[in-house]
């Protein structure tokens, strides 16, 4: 096992690889932004050091920064979280050549996962399901035509190197398809410095499903259940519950098993999630995360299963301690994602947190960073905390999440605790009926 770990990153995925750590007896280094000095991951660790100012390239996204901290402390493996770093291959590499241990998969794997064409060339290649579309990016504008014709529209232009719905465009018509093409791929451009395009067949109003996985380095592999994560608002998750109420036993048996052979067909290692959409009863391939996710809670309270213990332990060569059939899934969670933003037009709010009161009691766990004094800056994401809870049923859960948010307080700065509220109260929500695009149109009927 390690002795000291170093987290690259920042709030409250921080606080909970420090956690993780600590019940391991792993010390732990934290880095920090000057801004950051006093946040809670800083003062958790048992070191820390300041890597850079606020913005973020110049500090969470420094690696030679990262790195030396890392040397300084003697830490013997880096924690990426998610975000910022996770997911970068050159990282993963830079970590190991310094000799240190990467707490995620091999840079191979990063890299393999994090190209969308690669990715879904080889999940198709192993048996999983993919979205019908171009084989590759499309040189241009007019293989991009030919291929939509093929298809069918509507079509959906997506960037290779995308994330976020950046770079993504909705074509309805062949008329249209000149000025997404190039709106699109100058986007793709300017966020990832790759105006590569390719193009899919849009589903109307699929759910998102996911799938988590956890392997070593010895060939096991398990699936932990789904996730459904369709309550999104411009392509960002707000809220994810498991399991999902469009599935049932047999659906998540055959999607489970059929991800974790092609997981063991690719010879992953550690903790990953397979995205879906989902329409019709068919399953689509759209990506693969090869890090811990935010809504990773979810499935640790009807599993019992701590993901990042595991991610750790895989990482430090241990192999897994559960197989498939020691896998149990009791009642229902979900999460809700408590973001320092305005409840109806999403507007940042940096500030000081005035006042700050948890909710608490049976099944209620809440993921933060914050406290009483905290300043919420400005340069980063404006993800305040996770409110899980976990019920016997889904009725349950909605109950004990609608009570859980009411106890919460955090004032000082706006929340998005009274769009939760909204959710929970809404007849389509409560009887499970939504999809991809359902918050979007109720949002905009509100307007």
């Amino acid at each position: 096992m390690f002795d000291k770990v170093l987290i690259a990153n920042r709030g409250e995925i921080a606080v909970r690889i420090n956690r993780a750590c600590h019940e391991l007896g792993i010390k732990t280094v934290a880095v920090h932004s000057t801004i950051d000095a006093e946040a809670m991951h800083a003062r958790l660790a048992d070191e820390s050091v300041c890597i850079g100012p606020p913005q973020a390239r110049e500090s969470y996204l420094n690696i030679p920064a990262i790195i030396a901290a890392a040397e300084i402390t003697n830490a013997d493996a880096i924690h990426p979280g998610y975000g910022f770093l996770a997911e970068n291959e050159r990282f993963a590499s830079i970590v190991e050549e310094h000799g240190l241990a990467f707490i995620g998969p091999t840079p191979e794997h990063i890299g393999m996962m994090g190209d969308k064409i690669r990715a879904k060339e080889t999940m198709k290649k192993a048996g999983v399901p993919v979205v019908p579309g171009s084989d590759g990016p499309v040189a241009n504008e007019a293989e991009a035509a030919e291929v939509a014709a093929g298809i069918g529209f509507p079509v959906l232009l997506k960037a290779v190197a995308g994330g976020g719905g950046r770079g993504m465009k909705v074509v309805r018509s062949a008329d249209q398809l000149g000025l997404a093409y190039s709106t699109a791929r100058a986007e793709a451009q300017a966020a990832f410095g790759n105006g590569s395009m390719y193009v899919e067949k849009l589903l109307e109003r699929p759910r998102h499903i996911e799938i988590q996985v956890l392997a070593d380095q010895y060939g096991n592999a398990v699936h932990l259940g789904e996730r459904d994560c369709s309550l999104q608002r411009r392509h960002q998750k707000i809220l994810e519950e498991a399991p999902s109420p469009a599935l049932n036993i047999e659906q998540r048996d055959a999607i489970g098993m059929r991800v974790v052979r092609a997981i063991r067909a690719l010879g992953y290692r550690g903790v990953g999630t397979i995205e879906f959409l989902y329409e019709h009863g068919q399953f689509y391939f759209i990506e693969m995360n090869t890090r811990i996710q935010v809504e990773h809670p979810v499935t640790e309270m009807i599993t019992g299963i701590d993901l990042v213990r595991e991610q750790i332990r895989v990482a430090a060569g241990a192999p897994l301690a559960y197989k498939q059939e020691d896998i149990r899934f009791s009642g229902h969670a979900i999460e809700c994602r408590v973001n320092a933003e305005h409840p109806r037009t999403f507007q940042p709010s940096p500030g000081e947190v005035s006042g700050y009161h948890p909710p608490g009691g049976l099944g209620v766990r809440v993921d933060s960073a914050v406290y009483q004094g905290y300043r919420v800056p400005p340069h980063y994401d404006s993800l305040l905390a996770k409110v899980i809870v976990h019920g016997q049923s889904r009725n349950e859960c909605l109950m004990r999440m609608r009570r859980a948010l009411g106890e919460f307080v955090i004032s000082g700065v706006e929340t998005t605790v009274p769009l939760h509220l909204r959710l929970l109260a809404n007849p389509d929500f409560a009887n499970g009926d939504y999809d991809v695009a359902w918050l979007e149109r109720l949002l905009a009927a509100e307007a």
